[in-house]
């Protein structure tokens, strides 16, 4: 797998901001416009233009940025309602994400880099190859040991805590994209030319008049 293309950074740095006020998984009430905690500085103001190198600096390098890519694609590949994570560039939400200098992201990154580390190890010592350059079966076999916390292996429990973080990241980042709440039929604020009231199942349920 080649270096997947970067995203505007800004648009990421938006989209990692957003995430975290929309994404249950993510919630930090620290980021998204107010006062940051001391240590840091203030959260990124959005609507002032940016040269490269305003923001936090990046954290993945080219290797860990394909084997990111290939675990979000075995973990949300394309389908016919979808493209796929790296499709959506998750990669780069899940680079803003570990870099940016806020509590919750950096203990985020004290797991996310290690199992980078950890993943390439496993997949040079199974299948003498780095996690990106294996084949979708070798992957899956690898990810097949990591998918539970609870029913990881002897040895694996660490990985596995690991793989839990990174799946959670990846479908924060991927279900927050328009794309993404296309695919789980989520509609929002949409105008409805005719309100004709709650479904009557609705209604039965809550037991309303």
């Amino acid at each position: 797998m080649d270096d997947p293309q970067r995203m505007d950074r800004r648009q990421a740095v938006k989209w990692m901001l957003a995430a975290s006020a929309t994404v249950s998984i993510l919630q930090l009430p620290t980021l998204g416009g107010g006062p940051a905690r001391s240590g840091y500085g203030t959260d990124p103001n959005l609507l002032e233009v940016y040269k490269p190198g305003d923001f936090w600096p990046l954290t993945f390098s080219k290797e860990q940025r394909r084997s990111v890519a290939a675990l979000c694609d075995v973990i949300l590949p394309a389908d016919e309602r979808s493209p796929s994570a790296t499709g959506l560039k998750v990669p780069d939400f899940i680079d803003e994400w570990i870099s940016a200098p806020y509590p919750r992201q950096q203990a985020d990154a004290k797991v996310v880099l290690p199992g980078l580390e950890w993943l390439d190890a496993e997949a040079a010592r199974r299948f003498h190859a780095p996690f990106a350059d294996l084949s979708e079966a070798q992957k899956n076999k690898i990810c097949d040991d990591l998918c539970s916390v609870q029913k990881a292996g002897r040895g694996f429990e660490r990985a596995a805590q690991f793989f839990a973080k990174f799946r959670e990241l990846a479908m924060g980042g991927f279900y927050s994209t328009p794309e993404g709440m296309k695919d789980i039929q989520y509609l929002g604020n949409v105008p409805l030319a005719k309100f004709d009231g709650p479904p009557p199942e609705v209604v039965a349920y809550l037991k309303l008049p």
